[in-house]
């Protein structure tokens, strides 16, 4: 039998999870709700779907067994939290929140409620992310010595404007960094490990009215001891996919959007010839580089099934609460270095000024 999932939350990124609730085996879209009664009506009328007056209504909705979370990304928590105490499995948009302390509320109520819970980070599902994994577990690096990621893209001033809550601390959490770069600061992590010291310089230097940062730079010291930066903006026209650079003593790879653009390694094996004739071939789904709807939602989709068998065999999802914190506390680390010139050390210590 289906699970009936309902959407809190009915902007642009609540249409990608519609659209990949509808592609996944075992799930079935049955309601939303939104603060805006009108968007949460249009979304309904597309999808065939009850529209909810509010939160409430729609925890009390027997037909919903998961919610997922589309909120702006510092309103994540409240619904979270209130999900989990109505029993509703919690499937949460990344961020998973823009705070440690919202981040750690929402995996607390839900291991107490005893409810799945995990966070949105779709990039780990690509078949190429899943192949630079394997290799990473498996050795063929050798040993680790540096780890990159770069997010050059573009946003345009009337994106910001498109919003009031877009581009603030409160609700945005950060800009380039908390709302664009976090899923490749999600896939350097996993592939990586952590972080243990960063040093960083953030600016607004393209963007009016905006509280948070368009252009960021973090050199990063990893527990393995290997050495990597983190470059992110919303300020380089066009805009350009998303990279990820990995380089070892034995060998190295790059990884831009879904397609693998350079595998060597001082060990060759017959696998890599698979791996070659699928380089090049151009990104078959796009990136949100340039435009922020110009993604595809067939990784939301491989993440909910991974939701959905998580539930049935009462496991984590491989992106869980835990793991979505990670790239929260990194961005934010990035963010007191920034703001006080100096080194920052991880785990990051209890901050007020940081949540």
């Amino acid at each position: 039998m289906a699970l009936g999932f309902g959407i809190v939350g009915c902007g642009m990124i609540s249409r990608f999870h519609a659209k990949a609730l509808g592609d996944t085996r075992g799930a079935k879209l049955v309601a939303c709700c939104s603060s805006n009664p009108k968007s949460a009506a249009k979304l309904a009328d597309e999808f065939g779907v009850t529209a909810h007056a509010d939160l409430k209504a729609l925890l009390a909705d027997p037909a919903v067994d998961a919610v997922c979370i589309c909120t702006p990304s510092g309103a994540h928590m409240e619904p979270a939290v209130a999900a989990a105490k109505a029993g509703k499995h919690v499937l949460i948009e990344k961020p998973l929140e823009v705070t440690l302390k919202k981040c750690d509320r929402v995996i607390a109520a839900c291991e107490q409620a005893g409810v799945q819970l995990a966070t949105i980070f779709p990039s780990r599902f690509h078949g190429a992310s899943q192949t630079l994994k394997k290799a990473v577990d498996g050795g063929r690096f050798g040993r680790m010595t540096m780890g990159d990621a770069y997010i050059k893209w573009h946003r345009t001033q009337e994106y910001y404007d498109s919003g009031a809550w877009r581009g603030t601390w409160a609700l945005d959490g950060g800009g380039a960094l908390m709302n664009q770069a976090i899923h490749t600061v999600d896939l350097l992590l996993w592939l990586m490990g952590p972080v243990e010291q960063v040093c960083a310089q953030t600016a607004t230097l393209a963007h009016e009215r905006i509280e948070v940062e368009d252009t960021a730079v973090a050199t990063l010291r990893f527990a393995s001891g290997a050495l990597g930066v983190i470059q992110a903006t919303t300020a380089a026209w066009p805009g350009y996919l998303k990279r990820i650079e990995l380089h070892g003593d034995s060998g190295s790879a790059i990884l831009e959007e879904e397609s693998i653009r350079a595998w060597d390694f001082a060990k060759p094996r017959k696998s890599d010839a698979k791996v070659r004739e699928a380089m090049n071939r151009g990104d078959e789904h796009g990136g949100g580089a340039g435009d922020p709807a110009a993604i595809g939602h067939h990784a939301h989709a491989k993440q909910f099934a991974d939701f959905i068998a998580a539930i049935r065999a009462e496991r984590s999802p491989a992106i869980d609460g835990h793991e979505g914190r990670r790239s929260v506390e990194l961005i934010l680390a990035i963010y007191k270095s920034a703001k006080s010139g100096k080194p920052v050390s991880l785990p990051l210590k209890s901050d007020p000024k940081l949540g």
